[in-house]
């Protein structure tokens, strides 16, 4: 029995290695064990990922006095020295592109620093796995000797990536993004990070983002969740979270976000190199400069080359500014294109050597990303911009109270606050779940509407959403309840919707300008257009549950 233990400083060098662990998987030879190295600030999420991996833990005390066949770490910094068996050392992030000022040498990169790499017996690093032939010439440059134990296998965490690119219909799915555009924000941690040095930028961009157009999400460093805590950290970010952002949970769920993303807003942190070599798709910088990022480098390289967000109402121009193909190209510099998919075979054959045993005869293969989780909350009200052409009428919807003035404000009544209730021109109604119990009291859809524009003196429309292509509406002071029909639009052989709540605020802006109903208009939502037609309900559409 061979046993191999994984041992890490903080939370991202944990998911970095079990990234890894499949090279050893089914195999009953090898144990895995898991210390955590003291010393760092963020060790407390570390011991959290721990327990939400379920693996047997080995303490430090009792780590530093047994022996082990294989060390595995992804961080040289703390006292590895003290762990016996061969030690092997990968990277915890992508390109060597940032120094960490307050931790060994000012002037090198986090992960290639000579004050971790060179201890005083020389038994640091039996393997350097590395991702790039560039890196092992860096690593070169700092010790020729520690090069001498390096080879490239490609990185694990980007063939995670690659080999979950079929999934990307299904993480939108879990996302709710639907034909929206999906914008990603990645922020590092420390000084220099985009939550640091602009943290209004995420509630900026979801006040400014249409909600039928974009999506907006947000990857954030473990470190800098390891800092502030989930709480401190959803509270700093309430205002984008209420306007509906996807927050990426910092193990996994991040990956599987960016194989979701339409486009990218970076600072220095590396994460926007993975994006860059798995999506061909734009990446913007919202880099301020500083003094963490390292010249030279494939993400210094990479915020040189790809356009500069200045204000959040600029996002639309620096995205149509990025060239197709930089960023795959800088991204080159940082993963050897010849070992892609290949990092976890290659690790398996240099691991198992070191273990002295031969390697299970299946290959090694990695496993795809888990479904993400959707945002945790949505918008249930939005203020309504509003442009007719004929019976064209374009929608944009946005936040309230994050919106700017606007023609309306539509409100989900129930599920938004009774002051934005009783100011909507627009007040509309999706059906309950079931009852939990046999006792229950429904309203159908034309008892509500006539109540809600009783109940609502400022109520210009009262509408139930009955299904993705029906609604029933009433006008105040125009007869009838209505049906409205919605013709879902067809791109590529895809079937597409429109949230039916955008498609009535484009019924109530035109009614509110025209004496009677059309028989039809055109909804535009971005460059979609869902053609919309209005009759009588009928009575059982009348008589419909909610």
């Amino acid at each position: 029995m061979r046993k191999v233990l994984l041992a890490a400083r903080s939370a991202v060098a944990l998911h970095r290695l079990l990234d890894v662990l499949p090279v050893f998987a089914g195999d009953d030879r090898v144990t895995r064990l898991i210390t955590l190295v003291p010393g760092s600030e963020f060790g407390v999420d570390a011991l959290a990922a721990v327990e939400a991996a379920r693996a047997r833990t080995v303490p430090w005390d009792e780590a530093a006095a047994g022996s082990y066949d294989l060390v595995l770490a992804a961080s040289p910094k703390g006292a590895l020295r003290l762990l016996r068996g061969s030690r092997v050392l990968l990277p915890h992030g992508a390109g060597f592109g940032k120094t960490v000022r307050a931790e060994g040498s000012a002037d090198s990169a986090s992960g290639l620093d000579p004050a971790y790499l060179l201890p005083d017996d020389d038994t640091l690093v039996s393997l350097h796995a590395l991702a790039h032939p560039g890196q092992v010439a860096r690593l070169a440059a700092v010790s020729p000797r520690a090069a001498a134990h390096a080879t490239v296998v490609g990185d694990p965490t980007l063939d995670r990536i690659l080999a979950s690119a079929a999934l990307r219909d299904r993480y939108r799915a879990a996302l709710g993004t639907g034909m929206r555009k999906l914008v990603v924000l990645t922020s590092t941690w420390g000084p220099e990070s985009l939550l640091r040095r602009r943290p209004e930028l995420p509630a900026e961009l979801a006040a400014g983002l249409p909600h039928d157009t974009h999506q907006l999400a947000l990857i954030v460093h473990p470190n800098e969740h390891s800092r502030l805590g989930a709480f401190d950290l959803a509270e700093r970010l309430a205002p984008a979270l209420d306007a509906g952002m996807v927050p990426a949970g910092p193990y996994e769920e991040w990956a599987a976000v960016l194989v979701a993303a339409d486009a990218l807003i970076t600072d220095h942190g590396s994460t926007a190199l993975y994006y860059a070599a798995a999506r061909d798709r734009p990446v913007v910088s919202a880099y301020d400069g500083g003094e963490e990022l390292i010249p030279g480098s494939p993400m210094a390289r990479l915020l040189v080359r790809c356009p500069r967000l200045e204000r959040a109402d600029d996002l639309a121009d620096a995205l149509d500014a990025y060239r197709p193909g930089t960023g795959r190209a800088v991204a080159r510099s940082a993963f050897a294109l010849a070992e892609r998919g290949r990092a976890l075979d290659r690790l398996r054959e240099e691991l198992y050597a070191l273990l002295g045993l031969d390697p299970p005869a299946a290959p090694a293969l990695p496993r795809p990303l888990p479904l993400p989780a959707p945002a945790p909350r949505t918008p249930a009200a939005f203020a309504v911009r509003v442009g007719i052409t004929g019976e064209q009428v374009r929608i944009d919807r946005l936040p309230a109270p994050m919106g700017a003035p606007s023609h309306h404000l539509a409100v989900e009544h129930g599920v938004a606050s009774e002051p934005l209730a009783r100011s909507a021109g627009l007040l509309y109604r999706r059906a309950l779940p079931p009852s939990p119990t046999p006792h229950g009291a429904a309203w159908t859809a034309g008892g509500w509407a006539a109540r809600a524009l009783a109940d609502y003196p400022a109520c210009g429309t009262a509408a139930a959403v009955l299904s993705p292509e029906l609604c029933a509406v009433r006008l105040r002071g125009h007869g009838p309840l209505l049906a409205v029909r919605i013709a879902p639009g067809q791109e590529d052989g895809l079937v597409v919707h429109a949230d039916p709540a955008a498609v009535l605020s484009a019924v109530h802006a035109w009614c509110s300008r025209h004496p009677g109903p059309p028989l039809a208009l055109t909804c535009l939502l971005g460059d979609r257009a869902f053609r919309v037609t209005l009759s009588p309900a009928t009575a059982a559409e009348a008589a419909h549950l909610l």
